[in-house]
């Protein structure tokens, strides 16, 4: 297909130890790349993807960590840019049962996947909480595996004590053994005010005074928690393209999430 259609764009929407011999694939046949998270399944593979772009200077290579792109990321980000941050906390309570790994194989060996809830669903919020709080300096945390799910070698829970570049400090919890996927809840406590999201963004300063942000309704027919900003993310990557602007969430970028994450993993072999 890329050696007959010489597509322009390649979204590269596979398991995880897959991404990057496709992703230079498809730079060798001169396509710019869209990736779904993680870059890869390992670190390292991903640092070989990252050092190989270098030979391709014209071409661009995003990553799909598209919470970076809800109202509510956006809003919190842009009172942060003035605030003093204190710390946060993030909460990932959602539920994956062995039918959800039988439908996938992949999705629950290690070997394939890089991992289990980290990798493949804290992501997101790891990522989030890297972006809004500050780069992480040093990580300290376990993962498990607790409810031992039938054919998985991948981790089901998860904590995370993470130190942020200015002194924040936050906490992340993530499990897939809860018996519903709950909403994702983020708190940041700034010198000023308290940061809540769990679907809208609230605003509370010491006045008591709340302002609420709502988040984006999606009109997708996918699962609901995909949200609406997987579709802003891509126009803003093809946007990117069209005017030969550099697009912001990068393979480096989106190591930075992949990295404490892996940090985590080391911690818990």
């Amino acid at each position: 297909m890329l050696s007959s259609l010489r597509p322009d764009v390649v979204h590269v929407c596979t398991p995880h130890d897959t991404h990057v011999p496709i992703a230079l694939e498809a730079l060798a046949h001169g396509a710019h790349v869209l990736l779904e998270k993680p870059v890869a399944h390992t670190v390292p593979e991903a640092s070989r993807l990252i050092d190989a772009l270098a030979g391709f200077p014209d071409l661009q290579v995003g990553v799909c960590l598209q919470n970076r792109y809800n109202a509510t990321s956006q809003a919190a980000k842009k009172f942060l840019s003035t605030a003093r941050v204190r710390g946060g906390s993030a909460t990932v309570f959602w539920h994956r049962d062995e039918a959800y790994y039988a439908k996938r194989p992949w999705r629950g060996v290690r070997e394939r996947s890089g991992g289990g809830v980290l990798i493949n669903q804290a992501i997101h919020t790891v990522d989030l909480m890297q972006w809004l709080l500050g780069d992480v300096t040093q990580v300290t945390g376990q993962s498990g595996r607790y409810a031992d799910i039938p054919g998985t070698d991948v981790e089901d829970t998860a904590n995370l004590l993470l130190d942020h570049a200015g002194g924040a400090r936050s906490v992340v919890f993530a499990t897939v053994t809860n018996a519903v996927d709950s909403p994702v809840a983020i708190e940041i406590v700034t010198s000023s005010a308290v940061l809540r999201i769990r679907g809208d963004l609230t605003i509370t300063d010491d006045d008591g005074r709340a302002e609420v942000a709502a988040e984006r309704k999606s009109d997708s027919k996918g699962r609901d928690y995909w949200g609406a900003s997987h579709q802003l993310l891509i126009a803003d990557f093809y946007r990117a393209i069209e005017a030969g602007e550099p697009f912001w969430i990068t393979p480096a970028e989106a190591l930075k999430s992949q990295r404490v994450i892996d940090e985590i993993y080391r911690k818990s072999a």
